[in-house]
């Protein structure tokens, strides 16, 4: 039951939990309960809306920073993480293989503003060795939503 509410309000986080009842056959009560258990556990970690800022008059930079950490003793990587997630401007921080340690999804006004971030932020921790920036210039899907419209043809169908 549980991977059947998951993988329904991981596409559609609005959808009201009756009609949630009703496609996996449960009662309302049994969805209800099981979703505050699910939160409670810290399986669901919260509801997010998605926005393409593309649609509005809002100007919004996002760009992934790769940071290669030499990790302290005792702290490890986690301990890394957390100082990074606690900025505001941070919305993501995964660690990954590869030629770097941590990802860091950030949001912010201007280039100038997310270089900012870098240089006079994650520069001051010791222990990061060095970053790599690089900025989102389109989205064309995120989180499974495609964010584009499709391209339609439009040239005219000629016929003899």
């Amino acid at each position: 039951m549980r991977e059947e509410i998951l993988r329904v309000i991981e596409k559609n986080s609005r959808i009201e939990t009756k009609e949630l009842a009703v496609r996996l056959g449960l009662t309302e009560a049994e969805v209800v309960e099981e979703m505050q258990a699910m939160e409670n556990e810290g399986i669901i970690c919260g509801y997010h809306t998605m926005i393409n800022w593309e649609n509005t008059t809002d100007e919004k930079v996002t760009a992934l920073i790769e940071v290669k950490v030499t990790p302290q003793r005792g702290e490890g990587f986690d301990h890394m993480a957390e100082r990074i997630y606690n900025y505001p401007e941070v919305q993501s921080v995964y660690l990954i293989s590869g030629g770097f340690d941590i990802l860091i999804t950030i949001e912010g006004k201007t280039l100038r503003e997310v270089s900012q971030f870098v240089s006079d932020k994650l520069s001051t921790f010791e222990s990061i060795v060095s970053t790599a920036t690089h900025f989102i210039l389109k989205k064309y899907k995120d989180h499974g939503t495609i964010m584009t419209k499709k391209h339609e043809d439009e040239r005219q169908i000629i016929t003899p």
